[in-house]
C-alpha cells in the first residue's frame, strides 16, 4: 500500500506504523545518496520552517537547518519568542502556522509539542522533549541498517544505562514498532514506566518484537548486535549527577562489557554528546567532584572500530530531511 505522510506531525513514533517507518528510512537512504552525489535539491523549494528551541543543541539544530537549505527551503531559528510567557502556546502555534510550512520544537515538556501540533495547522516535529526523541531513533535505525548485516527484525538491540530517559523510551518504541529484540539493561529504579513497557509489549505482539528489561549485564548483552548508551543525566536534571553516578557506574560501557556480547561484530552507538574523556567542562567538573575520567562509555570503546557514533550523527541530517520532505515537501 502506498505511504502518504503529507501533513502529518512527528511527535512520537507510537503514531507511525512499521510501513511508514520503513518508508522514512528508505527515503533517507535516497536523500543521502543524492547529497553525496552533490545533487542540489528542490523538494523543499519555497518552504519555510521555524525551529523553536528551549534546550541547547548541536546536531538537531544543524541537521534541521542544513536539511532545509539542501532542498531549497528557508529557516528561522527562534529562541526568544513570547511563547508561554506573554503569549500562550495555542496562540503562538496559530500565528506560526500562518507564517510557516512546518514547525520544529526542542524543549522540556512533551505537552508543549502536542499543543503546537494541535493548533498550528501545519506539520510539527519533535526535536526532543522530556519523554521522546523520535528524530534520533530514525537516524539510529538507518545506521543499524548500514552497519549490521541483518534486517532490523533480526537485530538484538541493547540499551545500557538510564532506560527511562527520552532515549530509552524512544528506542524501546522504535524496537517494538520494527519487530526487533530490544533489551534495556539498567538498575530497576531506571526502568521505563510499567504502562509504557506494557503498551510496547502489546505492539510487539503484532510486529514479532521482543521487549525485555534486566539488571544483569551478562544476561542482557549476550549476543547483542548493538550496544547503545546515552548520558546518565539529561538536560534539566543536573542536580542528579552524584545519584546517577552511584547507580550507573557498574553499567559503564567498556571493553569488558562489549566482550560479553560474544559477538565480534557488535557495534557501539551513542546519540551524543558523550562524556568519554575530560575534554568538556562537565567532564572536568565530574572528575574534580567524583574522581572519574569517563562516565557512560570509556574512551577506548568510544574511539574503537566498533563505534559508529559519527556515522550515526551524520544520519541525523538525512533522516530529518526525509521527515520534512515526506510531511511537507514537493513530492
Amino acid at each position: 500500500m502506498p505511504v502518504n505522510l503529507k501533513g502529518r506531525s512527528l511527535l512520537t513514533l507510537k503514531d507511525f506504523t512499521m510501513e511508514e517507518f520503513n518508508y522514512l528510512l528508505n527515503l533517507s537512504m535516497d536523500l543521502k545518496r543524492k547529497k553525496r552525489a552533490g545533487i542540489r535539491g528542490n523538494l523543499l523549494d519555497r518552504k519555510n520552517v521555524v525551529l523553536l528551541f528551549e534546550k541547547a543543541s548541536t546536531r538537531t539544530r544543524c541537521a534541521f537547518e542544513t536539511a532545509v537549505y539542501d532542498e531549497g527551503g528557508m529557516v528561522t531559528f527562534l529562541t526568544n519568542s513570547q511563547m508561554g510567557k506573554k503569549e500562550s502556546i495555542e496562540d503562538t502555534a496559530k500565528v506560526l502556522g500562518r507564517y510557516y510550512d512546518g514547525i520544529e520544537f526542542r524543549g522540556f515538556k512533551h505537552e508543549t509539542v502536542e499543543s503546537l501540533a494541535k493548533h498550528a495547522g501545519v506539520p510539527v516535529w519533535n526535536g526532543l522533549t522530556d519523554l521522546y526523541h523520535p528524530t534520533q531513533i530514525l537516524a539510529d535505525f538507518l545506521t543499524i541498517k548500514e552497519h549490521v548485516a541483518k534486517p532490523l527484525n533480526k537485530v538484538k538491540f541493547v540499551f545500557v544505562g538510564d532506560a527511562r530517559s527520552n532515549m530509552g523510551n524512544s528506542l524501546m518504541i522504535g524496537g517494538a514498532k520494527m519487530g526487533m529484540h530490544f533489551v534495556g539493561v539498567a538498575p530497576k529504579e531506571l526502568f521505563p514506566s510499567d504502562s509504557l513497557i506494557n503498551e510496547m509489549k502489546k505492539v510487539a505482539e503484532l510486529t514479532g518484537a521482543v521487549i525485555e528489561f534486566t539488571e544483569s549485564i551478562d544476561k542482557g548483552v549476550r549476543d547483542a548486535d548493538v550496544i547503545y548508551t546515552d548520558v546518565w543525566v539529561s538536560m534539566g536534571e543536573e542536580d542528579k549527577y552524584e545519584e546517577r553516578i552511584k547507580l550507573l557506574e557498574p553499567y559503564r560501557v567498556n571493553k569488558e562489557l562489549m566482550g560479553k556480547t560474544g559477538n565480534t561484530d557488535t557495534i557501539f552507538m551513542h546519540c551524543l554528546p558523550a562524556f568519554h574523556d575530560l575534554g568538556t567542562s562537565v567532564g572536568q567538573e565530574m572528575h574534580e567532584k567524583f574522581g572519574i575520567t569517563e562516565m557512560e562509555v570509556t574512551d577506548e570503546v568510544f574511539r574503537s572500530p566498533q563505534s559508529v557514533v559519527f556515522d550515526e550523527a551524520e544520519n541525523r541530517l538525512h533522516t530529518i530531511k526525509a521527515i520534512m520532505v515526506a510531511t511537507m515537501g514537493n513530492l
